[in-house]
């Protein structure tokens, strides 16, 4: 079968250089063309029927953001094209404070809505003490939404309501638990949890796109234990916390990196209670991993 004329669809699913595009309520497996890359779950492509039920990506178009993590010189996609960054976070395994940092981090920069979701509060009393652990970023404005996955979800349907959200968390959280509970049909694999390692077994090794309704589509993505922001600007960091945004420029130095310098408005109002002293460690984690050397 030679080549048909280039059709537009939507990437729903990616499996390392292998893709599923949907077009006109049909689903074709895809390839890019040679070693082209870059596509993520989301995208918006142009592509050719080659034969049967299979295509070759031709083209990305324009796209309204993308989410990435990136370590050094590499680069792992992670959603294009979504208005909602759902972070998972659960009571059991633990969940680690820098990477909703870091994740709240990357969705600023991307310009993409976040809000915190608390799984598994149905477990008493860990999970009164994960919400108490989430009051500063309830304090700053992100949503935080207590669900069960396996009782209540309904709390967080609202927000998914008409978006394209992307679900991102650490292994064992439960996500794939949320997605199954929000789409029956998804028949996602539930990982079990590692109580001797306090972390969850990665379940997920491609992202994939689902529809919940006419209007509201989400994407799950591999579960992580780290979020690089390589491809985030040191001296635009502050930026990207937004508490920390009312201070810059307030500084004894006009290059202020609000690690150590006298005069730092950032670290004064720290001081003050008025930035939580946790952001601001974060903020100086983060800021430490960007300016070392690259190799």
């Amino acid at each position: 079968m030679t080549e048909s004329k280039p059709l537009q669809g939507l990437v729903i699913a990616t499996y390392g250089r292998h893709y599923q595009v949907e077009s006109a309520d049909v689903v074709y497996r895809c390839v890019t063309r040679g070693k082209q890359s870059g596509v993520a779950c989301g995208d918006r492509v142009v592509f050719q029927i080659t034969s049967s039920g299979q295509g070759v990506i031709d083209a990305i178009l324009p796209r309204d953001n993308l989410l990435h993590r990136s370590v050094e010189h590499r680069s792992k996609l992670i959603a294009a094209n979504v208005s909602l960054i759902v972070i998972v976070v659960a009571p059991v395994p633990s969940f680690y404070d820098l990477l909703i940092n870091r994740c709240l981090v990357a969705a600023e920069a991307a310009h993409i809505r976040p809000v915190i979701c608390l799984n598994k509060f149905d477990l008493g009393e860990p999970a009164q003490a994960a919400l108490a652990r989430l009051q500063p970023y309830i304090a700053l404005g992100y949503p935080v939404i207590p669900v069960s996955a396996h009782h209540d979800i309904a709390p967080l349907r609202p927000y998914m309501a008409g978006q394209t959200s992307v679900f991102v968390g650490q292994s064992g959280m439960g996500k794939s638990s949320l997605i199954n509970a929000l789409a029956p049909d998804a028949r996602t694999t539930v990982g079990e949890i590692s109580e001797a390692l306090d972390s969850g077994r990665h379940t997920t090794t491609s992202a994939r796109m689902y529809a919940l309704d006419a209007t509201s589509r989400l994407i799950d993505s591999p579960g992580m234990q780290s979020f690089g922001l390589n491809h985030v600007q040191a001296d635009q960091l502050d930026q990207l916390f937004v508490e920390f945004r009312p201070y810059i420029g307030l500084c004894k130095f006009n290059n202020c990196r609000h690690v150590h310098e006298p005069g730092c408005a950032v670290i004064a109002a720290s001081a003050r209670d008025q930035i939580s002293p946790t952001r601001l460690a974060a903020y100086q984690a983060i800021l430490a991993s960007l300016s070392s050397p690259q190799r």
